[in-house]
C-alpha cells in the first residue's frame, strides 16, 4: 500500500514538473510542427485560413511566411507574445469553414480571416457571430466586412482598387483607348471592374473594349484580345489574379499585340508562375501597397530575412500579413489586454483600438481604419523592369 502511494505521488510530481516546463513559453518556429502551429504558452492565439496548396498557394504561403516572420520578431522582444496557426483552405469556401472550425476548437482568440475573398466571405459571418475579431491581409471584397463590425482589412478593398487604377491611368496619361478583360464569376475582379468603369467615365478615359471570362473559359483569351486589338486599345486593364494574367500576356505576344498592360494587387506573383516566360511581363504596371525595392530600414530588413528563409523576394501578400501581425501587437499592447481574456473581450478591445489608432508598416504610413473595417493607405505604382518590381 505504501509502495503504491509513493508511486502515485511520484507520478503526480512528474506531471507537475512537465506542466511547469512548458506552460509559459510561446514559439513561432514552425519548422518542427506539421500543422504549422506554435508551442502553447502565455500568448495570444491568432489563427487564419489560407490556400497553402492549390492554384492560389503562392498567395497563401506568402501570407503564412510574412506573418510568421513578424510573430518571431515580436516574441523576441519579450512583450506581447503571439501564437500562430494556419489551416489550409485551398481557396475553397467549404474547406475554409471547416478550417475555421478547426481553429476555433484550437482556441483561436483573434483571426487573420482568410487570404482570398470568397473563403473570407464564407467565414466572416461566423467570425461576427462568434465575436472573434479578424484582420485579413488580403481578402478585399466589400462583402468580407459589410455588416460585420469586427472584420477589418489590411488590403485595399476592391472598389478602392478600381477607382485608384482609373485615377492613376488618367493622371499619368498612360493610355488613350482602354480595354478591360475581367472575370465575371469572381467577386474580386467584378468589384474592381465596376468601380474602374465608373471612375474612368469621371476621368474621361475612353473604354473601347470591355470583355469577360469565367473559370470555364480561362485558358483561351483570343476573343478578348482580338476585340481589344481591333478597337485600337493601347492599354489593357487586367483586374484579376496572376494565373489568367500570365496566359493573357503569353497569348497577346503570340498574336503580335503589344499594348501597355495595367493590373492590380492580385497580379503580384506573376513573376513566380511556373513555366511562364517572365520576359513577357516586362513593362507591366500595377498598383500595390508594397515595394520590395524600397530602401527604408524596415523594408530592407524584411526583404533580407524573407530571402534568407525562402530564397525569393516577398510579394505584397507577405508584406500585408507581416503588417497584420504587427498591427495586432500594437493594438494588444495599447489595450493592455492579457492572453487569458476571452475572444469576445478581445474583440471589443480590438474594435476600439483599430478604429482609433494610427499604424506605420511596410505597406503604408499613417494607416487608419474606419468603422466599416476598411483601411486608408496610399497605393504605389509599380512597373516590372528586368524581372523585378520598380516604383514608378
Amino acid at each position: 500500500m505504501k509502495k503504491s502511494l509513493s508511486m502515485l505521488l511520484a507520478g503526480m510530481m512528474l506531471v507537475g514538473t512537465l506542466a511547469g516546463c512548458g506552460g509559459n513559453t510561446a514559439s513561432t518556429d514552425n519548422a518542427g510542427s506539421e500543422d504549422g502551429s506554435t508551442a502553447s504558452g502565455a500568448a495570444f492565439k491568432i489563427g487564419g485560413t489560407s490556400p497553402l496548396t492549390g492554384d492560389a498557394a503562392i498567395y497563401g504561403n506568402a501570407v503564412k511566411r510574412g506573418a510568421e516572420i513578424a510573430a518571431e520578431e515580436i516574441n523576441a522582444k519579450g512583450g506581447v507574445q503571439i501564437e500562430l496557426k494556419f489551416e489550409d483552405d485551398e481557396n475553397n469556401t467549404e474547406k475554409a469553414v471547416n478550417a475555421y472550425n478547426t481553429l476555433k476548437d484550437w482556441g483561436m482568440q483573434l483571426s487573420l480571416g482568410s487570404v482570398t475573398s470568397k473563403p473570407c466571405e464564407a467565414i466572416s459571418t461566423d467570425l461576427n457571430a462568434d465575436r472573434i475579431f479578424a484582420l485579413t491581409p488580403s481578402a478585399s471584397s466589400v462583402a468580407t466586412t459589410e455588416g460585420k463590425d469586427n472584420v477589418f482589412q489590411m488590403c485595399f478593398a476592391d472598389p478602392n482598387q478600381g477607382t485608384a487604377s482609373a485615377e492613376y491611368i488618367a493622371d499619368q496619361k498612360l493610355g488613350t483607348k482602354i480595354a478591360i478583360i475581367w472575370k465575371n464569376d469572381d467577386v474580386y475582379s467584378t468589384g474592381i471592374h465596376d468601380k474602374f468603369v465608373a471612375e474612368a467615365e469621371v476621368k474621361g478615359l475612353e473604354i473601347v473594349s470591355d470583355t469577360t471570362f469565367t473559370d470555364a473559359s480561362a485558358t483561351d483569351f483570343s476573343v478578348q484580345l482580338n476585340d481589344a486589338k481591333d478597337k485600337g486599345a493601347d492599354l489593357v486593364f487586367l483586374p484579376m489574379y496572376y494565373t489568367p494574367a500570365s496566359l493573357i500576356l503569353t497569348q497577346a505576344n503570340a498574336m503580335g499585340y503589344a499594348p501597355k498592360f495595367f493590373g492590380v494587387d492580385g497580379m503580384d506573383g506573376i513573376l513566380t508562375v511556373e513555366n511562364f516566360d517572365k520576359s513577357l511581363a516586362e513593362g507591366v504596371m500595377l498598383l500595390t501597397p508594397f515595394n520590395a525595392d524600397a530602401t527604408d530600414d524596415k523594408t530592407v530588413a524584411f526583404v533580407t530575412k524573407y530571402k534568407e528563409l525562402y530564397g525569393e523576394v516577398p510579394n505584397q501578400f507577405a508584406a500585408d500579413a507581416y503588417d497584420c501581425v504587427y498591427a495586432y501587437a500594437q493594438a494588444l499592447e495599447a489595450a493592455e489586454v492579457t492572453p487569458d481574456m476571452s475572444a469576445e473581450e478581445l474583440c471589443t478591445a480590438m474594435i476600439e483600438q483599430f478604429t482609433s489608432m494610427t499604424f506605420n508598416g511596410l505597406t503604408g504610413e499613417n494607416m487608419t481604419w474606419d468603422t466599416t473595417g476598411a483601411v486608408s493607405k496610399s497605393p504605389k505604382g509599380m512597373v516590372i523592369e528586368n524581372g523585378a518590381y520598380v516604383g514608378m
